[in-house]
């Protein structure tokens, strides 16, 4: 594994950027380019500033530099037996791990392990005065007042660069088990709220036209809440949530539709919305696909399930991607973009998407 220290190259860069009022692409390994963006300006890669910096398996805490491959770190962990278990998506050989926690996407586990902010325990950054920060530290109580470092979860890089992330890891489960049942998406939103409640040791939930549930922990417990529940035993499940963490199921096979990404309450009941539906995290994170959409009735109504949805993919380039903000959020992102970034040089085009 390649481990490169370029903080002072990176802090230089930006330095400079600053001061002449030169706009900046942050970098990685762009494999969610389609998602954040690519920004203005010239690009600055972080693609050379890589390496675990501290990892102790007993302390279930890891940091790591924002150009280090996200599947080297998630092999040095698999070797301990360990896992992030916010199980974020790759989409691509490229991802790294600055790009995965400035992005902020989970995985299937999401709802019942955290997500990527939930996870961020601390970082170090560079503003975009070419200033190098630090937030948090590397144990989990550490954290008296705004918590900062977690603020850079989502933010899509426009509030700093990022040199590295400290994030709690898990330990990955004893034993792990799928059941399979046949039911509508409205029979499978009634289980997925009661099994929701129930203290099932529930890691995944998702409907694609049959109801998934993944059940992990101690064997004895899974077995337990399996014989319990009933449905189809899956023997090879792993392909299944492989496939919705990084969009290779085949609901995500049609390029030419828009894909939009709904996040609402478990219960909450959308209407009538033209297209196909893909549900995960318990009915929480709703995904609709098609061409046919009007982007004004799909914000309106994830609104007014209280949640809210973004576009995230399309051929489009000009279509809209996002609700506008309430004008005190609004007003809150530009008071936080002023004070890490008052030239507005990082990212330049993505912070009004950020957060």
């Amino acid at each position: 594994m390649r481990s490169q220290d370029d903080s002072e190259y990176l802090a230089g860069q930006v330095s400079e950027a600053c001061a002449r009022g030169e706009p900046l692409r942050i970098q990685g390994g762009g494999s969610k380019r389609f998602y954040a963006g690519s920004g203005e300006g010239r690009a600055l890669s972080t693609l050379a500033h890589t390496g675990i910096v501290h990892y102790e398996p007993t302390e279930l805490v890891l940091t790591a530099r924002s150009g280090t491959p996200l599947a080297e770190i998630e092999a040095v962990l698999a070797e301990s037996g360990q896992m992030l278990g916010f199980e974020p998506p790759h989409f691509g050989p490229g991802a790294t791990w600055g790009g995965t926690v400035a992005c902020g996407l989970s995985g299937p586990r999401r709802p019942w392990a955290g997500s990527v902010r939930d996870a961020v325990l601390g970082c170090r950054i560079v503003n975009g005065r070419g200033e190098m920060l630090a937030f948090g530290g590397q144990v989990m109580k550490n954290v008296a007042g705004f918590d900062v470092s977690r603020l850079m979860s989502g933010a899509l890089g426009t509030l700093g660069l990022l040199l590295e992330i400290s994030v709690k890891v898990l330990p990955k489960p004893e034993c792990e088990t799928t059941l399979c049942f046949e039911c509508s998406f409205a029979e499978g939103r009634e289980r997925m709220i009661r099994w929701g409640r129930s203290g099932l040791p529930v890691t995944g939930m998702a409907w694609d036209g049959r109801l998934y549930l993944r059940l992990a922990g101690p064997e004895q417990a899974v077995s337990a809440a399996a014989r319990r529940i009933g449905g189809d035993v899956q023997e090879v499940a792993g392909a299944f949530w492989s496939g919705l963490r990084e969009q290779t199921h085949g609901f995500f096979s049609t390029a030419d539709d828009d894909l939009w990404r709904l996040s609402v309450p478990p219960a909450a009941r959308l209407g009538e919305l033209p297209g196909a539906w893909l549900i995960d995290w318990g009915g929480a994170q709703r995904w609709l696909r098609g061409a046919e959409a009007d982007p004004s009735a799909v914000f309106a109504t994830a609104r007014s399930a209280g949640g809210h949805a973004r576009l995230f993919r399309t051929e489009n380039s000009a279509a809209v991607r996002l609700d506008p903000l309430p004008p005190p959020l609004a007003a809150l992102h530009r008071r936080l973009k002023a004070a890490f970034d008052p030239a507005e040089i990082l990212n330049r085009g993505l912070w009004q998407e950020a957060f």
